[in-house]
């Protein structure tokens, strides 16, 4: 029935005179009243086909896939629609891309903390093995007799100045629980001169004695005290150190030893093209372990010459203050003990000091 109306609307003609003025046609109101029908008509069905959207929408929800994005003004082109699932699909790949990245970065990571165990493994294999074949005397080391004799030495003297720690440690606590008691004996011969009028005097410069005993004995301690920290710092700082040096220079001489016995027996080996490869690179290993080796022992040579010219210069000046302190105390000599106080914080110089150093030569 429309389309007979439309069709009928199409068809008819319009007259126009001779002005250009359209002429007024019988017509016209049935055209109008097409017109109007058609209206209602397409009304009718947007507004069924938006109620069946509607209820579709509410039930199964939205269509994302067929969903658009119009970019520009209203009534644009279709070049600016872009279909939703396009966006979805760019998406999905940059995430996987990102997690493709992600693991990349761990394999990465994982596979050099696995390179990092297996030379470590290798390492502590071949250096077992030397020290085992050095200890039942089966394999060779490499010996520097001048410098073991000295890393003795130094152990040695390490031992005996711990001992003199230890008894210069003892003696204060002794000597400061003899300070404690003179002075409590003091106070209480002081109570008792002034409670017993008949032995004012005796107690009285029996207790002037004991408090000057006191006072000089606090001064000793002192003194002793700077030996004892002197000391402490010689022994398990400056020594320490040396030895830690020293412990280095071991561990990489064991090292060298027994890459240079792998590099012996791969010499002794067949000479084919996989053998040659593995003296290439155990020639390799030896050069560098070779080089810290040499390193180590240049280190621990000149530490162990510096130790001993400050352990000499120290224990000189420590020595001479603690016998000057401990005569003038035991000699009653309180003006002497003081000027030794006085003299810790000078430098004395042995016989021959004024040269200088082979350091401060450098």
């Amino acid at each position: 029935m429309t389309d007979s109306i439309m069709s009928k609307a199409a068809t008819m003609e319009i007259p126009i005179n001779s002005n250009g003025d359209t002429g007024t046609l019988a017509e016209d109101d049935s055209l109008e009243q097409a017109a109007k029908l058609q209206w209602r008509l397409d009304e009718k069905v947007g507004s069924s086909r938006g109620t069946r959207d509607l209820q579709q929408v509410m039930v199964s929800g939205p269509n994302l896939n067929e969903t658009s994005i119009v970019s520009g003004g209203y009534g644009g082109t279709a070049e600016g629609i872009i279909p939703t699932s396009s966006i979805k699909g760019s998406n999905m790949h940059h995430s996987s891309s990102s997690s493709s990245i992600a693991e990349e970065t761990t394999r990465g990571v994982a596979v050099e903390k696995i390179e990092t165990v297996k030379k470590w493994g290798l390492n502590t294999y071949k250096c077992t093995k030397q020290m085992i074949s050095e200890r039942f005397g089966r394999g060779s080391r490499t010996v520097d007799l001048e410098l073991e004799a000295q890393i003795e030495v130094l152990r040695d003297t390490k031992r005996k100045y711990e001992n003199v720690l230890r008894l210069a440690r003892a003696l204060t606590n002794h000597f400061y629980n003899m300070v404690q008691t003179q002075h409590a004996l003091g106070d209480t011969f002081a109570d008792l001169s002034q409670k017993s009028p008949e032995l004012r005097d005796e107690f009285g410069y029996n207790a002037e004695t004991q408090k000057l005993l006191c006072k000089n004995g606090e001064t000793l301690l002192g003194a002793i005290n700077f030996f004892v920290s002197s000391i402490n710092t010689l022994v398990n700082k400056t020594m320490e150190d040396s030895l830690m040096t020293i412990k280095m220079y071991e561990n990489a001489r064991l090292e060298f030893d027994a890459y240079r016995s792998d590099l012996e027996e791969l010499s002794l080996g067949p000479r084919d093209a996989v053998a040659m490869a593995r003296i290439d690179a155990a020639q390799q290993q030896y050069q560098v372990h070779k080089d810290k080796y040499e390193r180590l022992r240049s280190d621990v040579t000149i530490k162990l010459k510096f130790l001993e010219e400050n352990k000499v210069k120290v224990m000189h000046k420590q020595l001479l203050l603690f016998h000057n302190a401990i005569s003038a105390y035991f000699a009653g000599n309180q003006q002497q003990l003081e000027q030794t106080l006085k003299q810790f914080n000078i430098k004395l110089r042995p016989p021959g000091a004024d040269k200088p150093s082979w350091l401060e030569e450098q």
